[in-house]
């Protein structure tokens, strides 16, 4: 199952709220988007300065908090879930089969 989480959606995608909903129904999660150019290389900076406090303990959460606040762009479609859980499932046993058993490419 998927961990209750919310996605935060940057880049020209961003601004489509079809796709936006496409995320929000299959991962069953609120997406969020932030207004602010560039947001993809900015959530990548503060990964990256995280990684430099990381030996401190430092979490990631005290790392981005002066990032600006994202704004709810969408919410999950109701019964969406229902359609949705199984194949992920689905998608998460593909995924461990590749990861563990790879096909030889000899």
């Amino acid at each position: 199952a998927v961990p209750r989480t919310r996605i935060l959606a940057t880049g020209g995608a961003s601004h489509n709220k079809k796709i936006l909903q496409v995320l929000s129904d299959v991962f069953n999660a609120p997406v969020f988007t932030i207004d602010t150019a560039n947001s993809a290389c900015l959530g990548s900076a503060y990964r990256a300065i995280h990684g430099l406090v990381a030996e401190r303990n430092v979490p990631l959460a005290d790392v981005v908090k002066l990032a600006p606040e994202p704004r709810l762009a969408v919410t999950p479609t109701p019964g969406a879930e229902e359609l949705y859980r199984p194949l992920l499932k689905r998608y998460a046993e593909l995924e461990q089969k590749v990861i563990y058993n790879p096909v030889s490419s000899c």
